[in-house]
């Protein structure tokens, strides 16, 4: 007779993501921005969840959802863990949202069993992650570890609405003292754990169900303009044209060659242009604009920001050999970060004592955990994705088997975490 595994922590975590997928801005796929009306009945489910599962839940003045599973002694350090609920458009129901449903299952685990840890636990639910409505990542944890730039609060989204403006109408202050006593005190603080799906292929690869991250990739964004000359397709000579498009084209092709150079390969390094366009561009129009976005990231700060340098080179090169103007601006600088070797340790401790082998990999996608790192020590478990390792996509997916096994793993870590505080 076949032994049956018992897998109710990840049929649980399976269950209540495909729950928390009804709440969308997009009916026809998954779609939560900052602030809108489906992100806010998302944030208001998570709330109850926690406090069904035994914690104390508060929002704070940027809508971060914090449950708290309380220690006996009020002035008991804290232990931090989540991950955001907002999705990039069109997304996947795990990213983001992993890392605050098992928590939530394992403290429902604890609670029942009447078992307190001498630490407090807070299960943070970031409220923004994604830079999706705002074009601002970060958002949600640059308060918590109180570097939230006020001047975003005056970014518009595609509607005109500010970022103030949405907070206020989604009922919270929108206001710099507000926002600025979201900051956490590092000095209580046991450390940082995000559970998060891989977004990508090595563990599918390995078979295997979790890994251990190393270091969280930083990454540099630009937008990057090229002003030629617009003039009729039909009577503008091949030679005189001054084809800011062509010129864009050739720019994003030297990103590939450089990005792509099998001598960065280790150091993970990756280029992406996501987005282009041609202002005001018409089918008889030689192009006269266009804009395109630029993402380079890598394991570590050097070597990705010597790749940006080199593309800011040869971008000018192509623009003075072309005639075209060309205009750079950064819009986005976050440096890599590195988990905590100790953290790292009880993490591959608990990995092993599931009877799983111990992967260490980086990290190249941003996570939340990288913008905590600067005030407290983080380490993150990594669970393996299913259909190649696609994320950021409605074909992103997760078995109850893998949810299960990271679940235990995650109650293993704050287990020896207990330990070694002296309970």
């Amino acid at each position: 007779m076949e032994q049956q595994i018992d897998c109710s922590f990840g049929t649980e975590i399976i269950l209540l993501a495909e729950q928390l997928a009804g709440h969308s801005d997009d009916p026809s796929a998954l779609t939560v921005a900052y602030l809108t009306r489906a992100h806010q009945t998302a944030g208001a489910e998570i709330a109850g969840w926690m406090i069904e599962a035994g914690m104390q839940v508060r929002i704070d003045a940027v809508g971060n959802v914090i449950g708290r599973y309380a220690a006996a002694d009020p002035e008991a350090p804290v232990l931090m863990t989540g991950s955001h609920f907002d999705t990039v458009r069109h997304g996947g129901r795990f990213d983001g949202r992993l890392g605050i449903l098992a928590p939530i299952v394992v403290v429902r685990q604890l609670h029942q069993r009447g078992e307190q840890l001498p630490f407090h636990l807070d299960v943070v639910a970031f409220a923004e992650e994604e830079g999706l409505r705002f074009r601002s990542s970060f958002l949600a944890s640059s308060a918590l570890v109180g570097q939230f730039d006020f001047a975003r609060l005056e970014q518009k989204d595609a509607d005109g609405v500010t970022m103030r403006e949405a907070m206020c109408a989604a009922g919270l202050p929108g206001t710099e003292e507000a926002i600025a006593a979201c900051a956490v005190e590092p000095h209580r603080l046991l450390g940082y754990i995000e559970v998060h799906i891989e977004q990508g292929p090595v563990l599918l690869e390995r078979g295997l169900p979790v890994g251990v991250v190393t270091s969280i990739a930083g990454n540099v964004r630009q937008r990057t303009a090229v002003r030629g000359l617009a003039s009729h397709a039909g009577t503008t000579p091949m030679p005189m044209r001054r084809d800011a498009l062509a010129a864009a084209a050739e720019m994003v092709l030297a990103v590939e060659r450089r990005c792509g150079d099998p001598r960065y390969a280790a150091q993970a390094l990756v280029g992406t242009v996501g987005m282009a366009g041609v202002p005001q561009g018409a089918a008889n129009v030689v192009p006269g604009q266009c804009e395109f976005s630029l993402d380079v990231r890598a394991a570590d700060d050097a070597t990705r920001d010597a790749a940006v340098a080199d593309l800011d080179a040869e971008f000018a090169r192509i623009a003075a050999r072309r005639g075209v103007e060309l205009s750079l601006s950064q819009t986005m600088r976050v440096p890599c970060a590195t988990c905590s070797p100790r953290l790292m340790d009880r993490l591959a401790a608990c990995i092993d004592a599931a009877g799983v082998p111990v992967l260490r990999l980086a990290s190249g996608a941003g996570h939340d955990a990288m913008v905590m790192a600067r005030i407290t020590d983080v380490c993150m478990l990594f669970v393996r994705c299913g259909n190649g390792g696609i994320s950021h996509n409605p074909l992103e997916t997760m078995t109850a088997g893998d949810a299960d096994v990271a679940a235990r793993v995650l109650l293993d870590f704050l287990q020896r975490t207990a330990t070694e505080c002296g309970r």
